[in-house]
């Protein structure tokens, strides 16, 4: 992937005949970058002060009419990538930026760097120590809820989450001795208070069964499976309880894998396909066309437990949604939210 981008406005009006018109080029391999940044000749003595996140100049080739050409090698690991994981593509972002005095001041130039691929197959997030989660056992079952950081690498730290941002919902249910088992997210809902009431106010996330409504609403999605024993749902955050305390109260059922249907089932609403899809088996896409409507009860069951034995209702909170405004604030030295501190540790009940 080849991308050319041409710079004509500068953050520091005394670097603006430096670098204005830079000619980047950023070339993405699996597991590193090349990053070619022709600069003017009047940047050319200072090319130690430019840099790609944490690293230096790799190589510095002075053209023959003066300009230069300052090249950047370097391994996603190395640099202070930063790493994400959205939908089916894992994204490697960092900075380019010129740094004409030393770091504690600004920098006069910054420009984005950003490298796409697709997940591969197989890949498994280093997840969290089921030991180690918040967890709780029902009828021979430990079931696990959390919230992530946004690298799907562990807990989240903070309870805060900026309105619009996504924040994935991670959940699992352990084996032990039994048949391999599909975890569902039956119905979630959001609600202001930890305990739900005759005549709470809530805000449905999921329902019908599994169908994902705010995927229909929004950019929420549920995110393909490293196990069928857990289910990650990358929920979009909304506006509903802004600023107050949210709980997200869901329904979590233990199923045979072998047996999908109506009523037990994984869909999220694909806009590009302007259809619903099966999350498990999208040829079997059929079974998510009652989520426009009703998806009734079948008298299936399934790896022959009780009723009561196969679901289990986790809360997940107190999370805080915030204008981007209040969370800049709240990030800056000496800020904070007065609806709740964002380093407290997340209660599940």
């Amino acid at each position: 992937m080849v991308t050319h981008l041409y710079l004509g406005v500068i953050l520091l009006a005394g670097f603006t005949t430096t670098v204005a018109n830079a000619d980047i080029e950023v070339v993405c391999a699996e597991d590193s970058v090349r990053v070619t940044w022709r600069i003017n000749q009047e940047l050319v003595p200072h090319a130690s002060r430019l840099f790609l996140g944490s690293c230096v100049v790799s190589q510095l080739k002075v053209l023959p009419n003066g300009e230069g050409e300052a090249q950047f090698n370097y391994q996603f690991s190395d640099c202070k990538f930063k790493k994400l994981m959205k939908g089916k593509n894992l994204i490697y972002q960092n900075e380019l930026s010129y740094r004409p005095q030393p770091k504690s001041k600004p920098a006069a130039f910054v420009h984005p760097i950003e490298c796409v691929s697709k997940r591969p197959d197989g890949w498994v997030p280093p997840f969290l120590n089921p030991g180690s989660g918040m967890s709780e056992g029902y009828s021979g079952l430990v079931f696990h809820m959390a919230l992530l950081n946004e690298q799907l690498t562990g807990v989240a730290e903070s309870n805060i989450i900026p309105l619009g941002s996504f924040m994935p919902i991670w959940a699992a249910v352990e084996q032990k001795s039994h048949q391999p088992l599909l975890l569902l997210m039956e119905e979630c809902v959001a609600a202001t208070t930890a305990e739900l009431q005759p005549g709470s106010h809530v805000y449905p996330i999921i329902s019908n069964k599994g169908c994902l409504l705010e995927s229909r609403r929004g950019n929420s999605m549920f995110l393909r499976r490293y196990h069928s024993s857990a289910i990650i749902l990358y929920l979009q955050s909304f506006k509903f309880g802004l600023g107050e305390e949210v709980h997200i109260h869901c329904r979590l059922v233990a199923w045979d894998p072998e047996v999908l249907d109506e009523d037990k089932k994984a869909c999220h609403y694909v806009k590009e396909n302007e259809s619903w899809e099966l999350l498990d088996d999208p040829f079997q896409s059929s079974l998510c066309g009652c989520c426009e409507s009703t998806c009734k009860s079948r008298s299936k069951r399934g790896v022959g437990w009780e009723p009561y034995g196969l679901s289990h209702t986790f809360v997940l909170g107190p999370l805080i949604m915030v204008d981007w405004s209040d969370w800049k604030a709240a990030n800056r030295p000496g800020g904070s939210v007065t609806a709740a501190d964002s380093r407290e540790p997340l209660v599940l009940n």
